[in-house]
Order: C-alpha cells, then structure tokens, then sequence
C-alpha cells in the first residue's frame, strides 16, 4: 500500500522575472511515478533534497540541474507541502517507486539574470535534461498547466507567492 511509503523530501522554485512572471519548463518525458500528460506537461523546477543537504542550497542546486540559472535571489519560501504520486505500475527499482509521493518546501527566488542564461537542455552534473522548453508564464496560471496530482501544491505555492507576482 503507498501510504506506508515515505515522501521524498524535494524542493520547488518559482522563479519571478522582473515582470512578475515565473519560470516554467516543458517536461518531454514521464519519470516513473512523475508521469506527465498531454497539455499537462510544463511545470516550475523542483527537485530531491540530497541527505544533510540544506534546503536554500537544494533550490539553488535544483534550480541550475534544471535550467542553468545561477543568477537569483532569495525571496521567500513556504512550509511543507505534499502531493501524492498517481498509482505506478512501473519497475519497483525505479528510484522513485519507494516513495508515496513528494515533501516540498518551495522557494520563490527573483531572476536577477538575463533570458539567455536559461537552457534546460544542457545535462549538468550527471542529471539528464528534464525540459525540452521554458518560458514566463503568470503564476495564478501555472496550476492549469500540471498533472492533477500537482495542482493542489501549485494553488498553494501561487496563494503564498501571489505578493511576487507582476
């Protein structure tokens, strides 16, 4: 049964460009459990937290694996959040399987950079590419753009964040 599964402890970045609007990546491909759906397939960066990692450092971590954004600071973060994984049929070796679903802290970072530092494509440190696009996109819209199991954390990460929004 999931619910004897532990959540994986993850963080989640919103990050607002100088307009007020926030980054989002096109997923190309599921990951066991984290399965995407067609339409349903952008979302904020996010990602696990490493054993004794701390958690500002996670996001920051994430966020440059994801996108090669170094160029941020930090604004504001919320409590933990959780979303379940959707039933997986999948491998129980996948290194996702052993887990009922994610525990995330999302922060919300300001880009201080300039659009061509972001290139989801490049792999950085061992981790293959998860977006095969980005773009801005108004944080009260990114919820509509996600898997259903993600939509309730997106409604709260934009209610927490909306103070950030253009």
């Amino acid at each position: 049964m999931t619910s004897d599964k532990p959540y994986r402890p993850n963080v989640g970045i919103a990050l607002f460009n100088a307009e007020g609007r926030v980054l989002i990546g096109h997923r190309f491909k599921g990951d066991g459990p984290e399965i995407i759906l067609p339409g349903l397939d952008w979302q904020m960066p996010q990602g696990g937290v490493d054993e004794g990692e701390n958690l500002r450092d996670a996001a920051m971590r994430e966020l440059w694996e994801e996108t090669s954004v170094v160029s941020a600071d930090y604004l504001g973060e919320t409590d933990w959040l959780t979303y379940e994984f959707p039933p997986y049929d999948g491998p129980q070796t996948h290194r996702l399987a052993k887990f009922r679903g994610q525990r995330q802290k999302w922060f919300a970072l300001r880009f201080t950079g300039r659009d061509d530092e972001i290139d989801p494509l490049t792999p950085r440190n061992g981790q293959p590419a998860e977006f095969d696009a980005w773009r801005w996109e108004r944080l009260d819209r990114v919820a509509e753009l996600v898997v259903p199991f993600r939509r309730g954390v997106y409604e709260a990460v934009a209610r927490e964040f909306a103070a950030f929004s253009g």
